[in-house]
């Protein structure tokens, strides 16, 4: 186990024990989180402010894009921490590097979206991948079994990054295509490395980490909660819509909470394949999550007519964050751990919030709808089943 001080000296980076017991994120991964608030609330803001401007298409199109520069970073090192975490200063220092990067990818964020420059993302992400370049090269030295996999690792990582810098001189429509093929690269390399040699993963530590980024999330949801509240005391002919509005996302917010914490999530990654849909699933998981946010800032300029969308599509802003988010966790951690009933509530209720702006009152059903949700998983609690290989 590693000690929760800073240590003097190097500390040989074996692979970790998956059955260690108490393994729980260290105040460095938690620190770690603290940058990802930073450039999460960042994403948020622009894709509001595009889809207020009526900039769905693009809008939604870089969120994906930057979301998934912010998502893939973070995962990388919390599966990598799982693995090899050794707590000691060098361990600490490249750590730091990497939020250095993520820092300057958020900086990056709002040209993105405001003049389609990638400039600043690209560079900070470099920086945050080039630094765990050095944390699988270390690995390798002691990985045992899985070196070979360390040395594809950083290989594989080193490769691409070396390609996004030199995909900032192609030309705008090319760059476009090149980001989508170089994006599938990435997510290539840990298929292609765990073949060659599996690194360990902690169950309990693993899915506690993504527990834990998932409360970032909803953190900007009741941000956005408090917002809205805000808004009333400036506006007093939208009070009690935007009053309302704050409490529905309450009660959304809490139902998503209940939702993903309600399954064991342990039992999600017991084989390679199924970590692996759990880890590239959360994709969408977060980025609803996050989405969600922005969703609930567009209805309450759609409240207060500072948007340029209908109220069907504001509404629309709000409802298909929700129901990504639920079918998401549905499919990867939820079913398995549900009897029929949850397994037809759960899926049914997401296609009714996913329709709800097409009722006379939207938003105020998806609230009742997540709730209702809530109240089938309090009535029916988890199964035990055995574990499912693939």
């Amino acid at each position: 186990m590693t000690s929760s001080t800073t240590r003097s000296r190097l500390v040989p980076m074996r692979p970790r024990d998956p059955h260690e017991p108490g393994r729980t994120a260290s105040s460095l991964e938690l620190f770690f989180d603290l940058v990802f608030v930073v450039a999460v609330s960042v994403a948020a803001a622009q894709l509001h402010h595009a889809l207020s401007d009526k900039h769905v298409a693009s809008g939604v199109a870089w969120y994906a894009v930057v979301f998934f520069g912010i998502w893939w970073a973070w995962m990388n090192f919390t599966w990598f921490a799982t693995s090899f975490d050794t707590d000691d200063w060098l361990y600490r220092v490249l750590t730091i590097l990497q939020m250095s990067g993520v820092l300057v990818l958020a900086a990056g964020i709002e040209p993105v979206f405001t003049e389609q420059d990638f400039t600043l993302v690209i560079f900070g992400y470099v920086v945050m991948r080039v630094a765990m370049v050095a944390q699988w090269l270390r690995a390798s030295h002691s990985a045992g079994s899985a070196r070979r996999a360390t040395q594809i690792y950083a290989g594989g990582i080193a490769t691409i990054q070396v390609v996004w810098l030199l995909l900032l001189l192609l030309p705008g429509e090319v760059f476009n295509y090149a980001v989508l093929v170089f994006i599938a690269a990435e997510l290539a390399v840990p298929v292609l490395a765990e073949r060659h040699g599996m690194t360990p993963w902690h169950p309990h530590h693993i899915t506690e980490r993504y527990g834990l980024f998932t409360l970032i999330l909803l953190g900007e949801s009741l941000l956005a909660s408090a917002n809205a509240i805000i808004e009333a005391v400036h506006d007093h002919e939208s009070l009690g819509r935007l009053i309302a509005l704050s409490v529905l996302t309450l009660v959304v917010t809490a139902s998503m909470w209940w939702i993903y914490f309600w399954p064991p999530h342990h039992t999600a990654i017991t084989s390679f394949a199924r970590s692996l849909r759990y880890g590239y699933v959360h994709y969408f998981v977060f980025a609803a999550a996050g989405a969600f946010s922005a969703g609930i800032e567009v209805e309450i300029d759609s409240i207060t007519h500072h948007t340029e969308l209908s109220e069907v599509a504001a509404s629309y802003t709000v409802t298909i964050p929700i129901a990504i988010f639920v079918l998401g966790i549905w499919w990867i951690a939820l079913r398995d751990s549900a009897d029929r009933v949850v397994n037809t509530v759960v899926p049914l209720g997401a296609v009714l919030v996913l329709l709800d702006p097409l009722i006379p009152i939207p938003f105020a059903l998806t609230a009742v709808f997540m709730a209702l949700i809530v109240v089938t998983l309090v009535l029916r609690p988890p199964v035990q089943r055995a574990a499912v290989a693939a």
